[in-house]
């Protein structure tokens, strides 16, 4: 651990929850802190599915739920069933919370002026710059990766999209039953399957097949368009590398269709060499290889 970068993540925090006023029990001068302002603000004039916001805000959900009985009780939101399913609940304002949104969102907007009319122009220019890379890298750094199996409803999520995907960007489409991988070639120990997530959504996924005497096999290496950028792929293709190599692959292999140009960019800058044909598979144009040594 780097203590000095520490020191530092920790004193913007501290500078960013004064300036923000997120101490303080009465949050834009109104009588509620943060939390309560915050999903109210979130709710909005369209209301919201209870099971969404905690998503959205990443809440226990008894947290969630306790502060959602505050705001009923001060006449702000009322929590019921959804008007197309029943079975969902869902929180929408009152005519008081709706108010209550207008006056939030305006001072929000004069304490965002009140941050930036101190400074000149450049400096203006600098801050939000900064704060736009800060948000890009706090998101990257929300991403969790972890190992899951293929059947499993996150996991199904992410290589439906996959396939979707694939399909419509392959000049002759694409049908995964002709990838030649089974689910079982993925799981320990033949193989592994990897899932990111992002506040419990689905994001990524990626696979390494581990066949004994061969080279270990990436596979279904995929990256949700909403969080591309933040190195989720390469995260994933490096975390599969790993397993791989402890595993005692010796090096790693892949195939990539054409149509594809930013996962050929990532293996290529990932030091990944381009390498004769291993396979038939006929989406491929583009077979690489890697030494794990």
């Amino acid at each position: 651990m780097d203590r000095a970068l520490v020191d530092l993540v920790r004193r913007f925090n501290r500078t960013v929850t004064q300036r923000v006023g997120a101490l303080d029990d009465s949050y834009l001068a109104r009588d509620r802190p943060l939390a309560q302002s915050r999903l109210l603000w979130e709710i909005g004039p369209g209301g919201a599915e209870v099971a969404a916001l905690r998503t959205r805000l990443d809440l226990d959900a008894g947290y969630l739920s306790r502060l959602l009985r505050t705001l009923e009780g001060a006449g702000l939101v009322v929590v019921g069933p959804g008007e197309s399913d029943g079975r969902v609940r869902t929180a929408r304002l009152t005519e008081a919370g709706r108010a209550e949104w207008e006056l939030l969102d305006g001072r929000s907007d004069d304490l965002a002026w009140a941050v930036l009319a101190p400074l000149t122009d450049g400096q203006r220019t600098r801050l939000t710059t900064a704060m736009a890379e800060v948000e890009h890298l706090l998101m990257a750094s929300l991403v969790a990766i972890g190992p899951g199996h293929p059947g499993e409803p996150q996991a199904r999520a992410c290589l439906r999209a996959y396939a979707r995907e694939l399909a419509a960007r392959f000049d002759s489409g694409f049908d995964p039953a002709g990838s030649g991988v089974d689910d079982h070639e993925l799981v320990p120990p033949a193989g592994l399957f990897l899932v990111a997530t992002l506040a419990t959504e689905a994001v990524g996924c990626g696979a390494v097949r581990l066949p004994p005497g061969e080279p270990a096999e990436i596979k279904r290496l995929w990256v949700s368009a909403s969080v591309r950028g933040l190195g989720v792929g390469r995260r994933l293709l490096n975390e599969l590398e790993r397993h791989a190599a402890a595993a005692g692959a010796r090096s790693v292999r892949l195939d990539t269709n054409r149509s594809l140009t930013e996962a050929i960019r990532l293996y290529r800058s990932s030091g990944y060499r381009e390498i004769p044909p291993y396979n038939s598979n006929p989406y491929a144009h583009h077979w690489f290889a890697k030494s794990l040594d």
